[in-house]
């Protein structure tokens, strides 16, 4: 639900979002991956190497060492494994970003006492 906000504020900065590249050990969930592109209802792409902070250090080391001859080479590389397209109908969505908005909310307006 915190990634529907994070997009939904680089939207209203004008950003044009029409898909979702995830990496890392969350992307291996199937199911939270099908979530996130049913929430944002934009395809998530998830890439064959998930660990790509280690990856992109690599890559960085050969740009540097000129194993690779530019960044080009690099994009060459990336692999989608999987998509995960948005199926959810939007009034179910609509409905489970309301109680998400209701309980940000609630816990916005709660004072917790010493």
């Amino acid at each position: 639900f915190q990634t529907v906000d994070l997009v939904d504020a680089m939207r209203d900065t004008g950003a044009d979002l029409s898909r979702l590249r995830v990496d890392g050990g969350a992307a291996s969930n199937d199911l939270l991956m099908k979530f996130q592109a049913d929430l944002l209802g934009v395809p998530v792409d998830r890439p064959a190497q998930l660990d790509t902070t280690a990856f992109g250090a690599a890559f960085l080391a050969g740009l540097a060492l000129g194993v690779f001859d530019g960044p080009a080479a690099v994009r060459r590389t990336h692999r989608i494994a999987e998509t995960h397209e948005p199926s959810m109908e939007p009034a179910q969505r609509d409905a489970h970003l309301a109680r998400w908005r209701d309980a940000v909310g609630r816990a916005r307006s709660s004072r917790i006492e010493p």
